[in-house]
């Protein structure tokens, strides 16, 4: 009876292996897509800045003209309720000779979904009297949603991938065992550099001008969206 438990437990210790090799047969694989997507927004941030003798003075007209520049940004066409949002405000003394002043300022940052539109919005928050403009910077709006279309891409080319190595090998392939994403969007520049303009120059008659009277021309470009997935299939 001795000898034949000893033979029957040698008999499973060889046995082990071979059932825990086949159980643990895999493949694993990785993909990446990477596509361009159009950007489809666009962000501009207006700076109104003015001195005076007095403070009160300073911020008083910062305040009208902020106003104003918001009013003409939020009938720009593309940009909602909520797309505007306004920055810190600063009040300082300058040395102007004998006489100091006070220099306030307010910024204002615009978000449009019309980025084509970018430089009329630019051209019509110079015009209500913005001292000076950043922007506009091009970016996909729903990044989520663009990142999520390439992943799903990547995880299908991953399982075509596994499936030609299963084949390959006389086997089938099996569910997913693991799956591991990572990836971005990454904004690519556009051609036209950023606008930056300021009513600040005096022309004829000392009349005001801008480099922004005429809406300035841009392009919205695309956004570089990359998604990498790494999965390891069971093969059966």
């Amino acid at each position: 009876m001795r000898r034949l438990v000893l033979l029957l437990a040698f008999a499973a210790t060889l046995a082990a292996p071979a059932t825990a090799f086949a159980v643990d047969r895999t493949v694993s694989v990785e993909a990446t897509v990477e596509r361009e997507v159009p950007n489809d927004t666009a962000e501009v941030r207006f700076t109104v800045s003015k001195e005076r003798h007095g403070r009160a003075a300073a911020l008083h007209i910062v305040a009208v003209r902020l106003r104003a520049v918001i009013a003409a940004a939020q009938s720009s066409p593309g940009v909602g309720p909520g797309d505007v949002s306004t920055g810190s405000i600063s009040v300082r003394r300058v040395e102007r000779g004998k006489r100091p002043v006070y220099r306030a300022s307010e910024s204002v940052t615009v978000v449009t979904h019309r980025p084509e539109n970018a430089g009329e919005l630019v051209a019509a928050g110079v015009a209500a009297g913005a001292t000076s403009t950043r922007g506009p910077s091009f970016f996909v709006g729903d990044r989520e949603a663009a990142y999520n279309a390439a992943l799903v891409e990547a995880l299908e080319r991953a399982k075509a991938k596994a499936g030609l190595l299963a084949t390959a090998a006389g086997a089938t392939l099996g569910p997913a065992i693991t799956i591991t994403e990572s990836g971005n969007v990454i904004p690519v520049p556009a051609d036209a550099p950023a606008v930056k303009c300021s009513p600040s120059s005096v022309g004829k008659r000392g009349a005001k001008s801008s480099a922004c009277e005429a809406s300035p021309p841009v392009k919205p470009g695309t956004s570089t969206v990359r998604a990498t997935v790494a999965a390891t299939f069971a093969l059966e």
